[in-house]
């Protein structure tokens, strides 16, 4: 068996999508190893008020809670209320999966596509949403896509051949690709921002300054990109550092087997599923380029040619 826990406190007003979003988040972890979530723990922290409020704040939050881990065959157990500052909600989540089948995030092989299921920017668009800077179309965007579960994206994957994932959350996507590199004794990686599939409204929040909480101490991780003067200026940089909530599902896949793949996600609801960049060998003499990311931009003509 495998377990997991998050926490995090809401960022929308509705406590429904809230508890849907926030169980769909938890059960990432477990789907991206391959295994099926049995059982859930819920901690709960409903903001102080009468004690109706109070009531009727918790049923709606668990409710919809209940119906995302109820489609993902997850029984809720129990859990833990109590009464704080914020709207806060999490789930320890345990999951089964024979020990032979199991998907660990570090498991990288050279050559292999990194293949993306959902668009990135959510902690952009809800900072700006909590300023009203955003536009109630692609904050509505962001939410159908943080409430679709990744348990068919990740079936999807295994069946495709892929031999390391992991779900993209608050590290943001280079955080979360770094991690599955980091160790690597043969490889790095590159990512290309010009396919990264986008929210829409999540440029214009940072290039309007506005980004998440989590987006500076995410970007001290530029030391892991290789060739950071080429790209620091282009618009979507800093979304490579910007942290997800329900993110979606990254993997390696065998390249003979990336284009097949996505078809398949998008055929199934993966709209933007994307082969986002590959994982390199290295010059094994050196070292030089283990464990760091060469960002390309076809677009602009950056493309990798050895670290």
């Amino acid at each position: 068996s495998v377990q997991t826990v998050d926490f995090f406190r809401s960022f929308i007003d509705d406590p429904y999508v809230f508890g849907q979003i926030a169980a769909v988040h938890a059960l990432g972890d477990v789907w991206a190893m391959n295994a099926d979530p049995v059982s859930a723990l819920a901690t709960v922290v409903v903001p102080f008020g009468i004690e109706s409020e109070v009531e009727e704040t918790l049923f709606q939050l668990m409710s919809g809670a209940c119906d995302a881990l109820r489609d993902a065959g997850c029984a809720l157990g129990g859990g833990h209320s109590g009464e704080g500052a914020e709207l806060s909600l999490g789930f320890s989540v345990t999951g089964e999966v024979e020990k032979d089948l199991i998907l660990r995030k570090t498991s990288v092989e050279s050559g292999q596509v990194l293949v993306l299921t959902k668009p990135i920017g959510t902690g952009a668009l809800f900072a700006a949403d909590m300023r009203s800077r955003a536009k109630a179309s692609d904050v509505q965007k962001a939410l159908e896509s943080m409430r679709q579960p990744s348990k068919r994206a990740a079936e999807i994957l295994f069946l495709h051949g892929a031999t390391a994932c992991t779900d993209v959350t608050g590290f943001g996507i280079l955080g979360h690709l770094h991690e599955m590199i980091k160790d690597s004794a043969t490889s790095g990686a590159t990512i290309d921002l010009s396919s990264l599939p986008l929210l829409d409204g999540a440029v214009e929040c940072v290039q309007n300054g506005i980004t998440s909480s989590l987006q500076k101490s995410n970007a001290r991780l530029n030391r892991a990109i290789a060739n950071i003067d080429d790209v620091k200026n282009f618009s979507a940089y800093p979304l490579l550092f910007d942290p997800q909530t329900a993110g979606g599902m990254l993997a390696t896949i065998p390249a003979n087997e990336a284009t097949e793949c996505i078809q398949k996600l998008r055929e199934n609801g993966y709209a933007s599923s994307s082969a986002i960049g590959k994982i390199v060998q290295c010059d094994l003499s050196t070292g030089v380029g283990l464990g760091r990311v060469f960002v390309e931009n076809a677009e602009e003509g950056i493309s990798f040619d050895g670290f």
